[in-house]
């Protein structure tokens, strides 16, 4: 940002590298994550075939979802619910990722220039941060990290369930179930290496040598959060993969290989 107080440069900066392209990608994946999400989101169809359930329709909230047999179905809106069931549900995780300290950084460079690169002159006039609406919004973040949890929680079942054949038979495995595996291995740990959840952990703690339990949880967590920008990447990838495959089963278009 231009400004009295500072030195009289002419030039808007002074780089010659490509620093455009690290926030064009930045955004270019994003922009392709909502346009693939939003589409999903309300087709309201393809999103279960015995025995997966797309992750963005899980739990299936309304009266209107897809019969599945021990599967995440939990009748909370009733007929009158005539939108897709994924608009009930994805509000959770999309307001952990929405107020997530990297990808806040990620959009605020990438769609608002805010700011554009180091070194680089912001072409707003004023910056107010985070302190008025909407952005103040942004904290919430640790109750947004709260709901995605249970989420969590609830995809790890899913997870386990992929584990039954089409005719819910326990003891099999299919390329389904590789994949859903790898996908909730990686939303633990992106889920984990949040900022919130290492300060909820060990942040306010005075004295570590009383809490050895904490304090190792602390650092496991720390580790995590050293590579959180990299998770939130990989496990945004594997979601959108992870339906994507449900939807190519479900339509038919491909057929789940069976390892056993």
């Amino acid at each position: 940002m231009h400004h009295p107080a500072r030195a009289a440069i002419a030039a808007r900066h002074l780089r010659t590298d490509r620093w455009w392209l690290a926030p064009a990608v930045t955004a270019g994946g994003l922009l392709a994550f909502i346009v693939y999400s939003t589409w999903r989101a309300f087709s309201n169809a393809d999103y279960y075939a015995a025995p997966y359930v797309s992750p963005f329709y899980s739990p299936c909230l309304a009266d209107n979802c897809a019969p599945m047999r021990g599967g995440p179905n939990l009748d909370l809106f009733g007929s009158w619910w005539g939108l897709s069931p994924a608009l009930l549900i994805l509000i959770f995780p999309l307001g952990f990722r929405l107020t997530c300290y990297y990808y806040r950084k990620a959009y605020y460079r990438g769609f608002w220039a805010s700011p554009p690169a180091c070194a680089v002159a912001e072409p707003h006039q004023k910056y107010s941060g985070e302190t008025r609406f909407p952005l103040i919004m942004q904290n919430i973040h640790r109750y947004a990290f709260y709901a995605a949890v249970p989420v969590a929680g609830i995809l790890t079942y899913d997870t386990v369930l992929t584990f039954r054949d089409e005719h819910y038979a326990w003891g099999h495995m299919g390329l389904g179930s590789l994949i859903f595996l790898v996908n909730i291995v990686l939303i633990w740990a992106y889920t984990l290496s949040c900022h919130s959840c290492r300060h909820i952990i060990g942040g306010r703690l005075r004295h570590f040598s009383k809490h050895p339990v904490r304090y190792r949880l602390w650092g496991w967590v720390g580790r995590l959060n050293a590579r959180h920008m990299l998770l939130a990447w990989a496990s945004l990838i594997s979601v959108a993969a992870c339906d994507f495959y449900v939807y190519l089963v479900a339509s038919g278009a491909f057929d789940d290989p069976r390892f056993f």
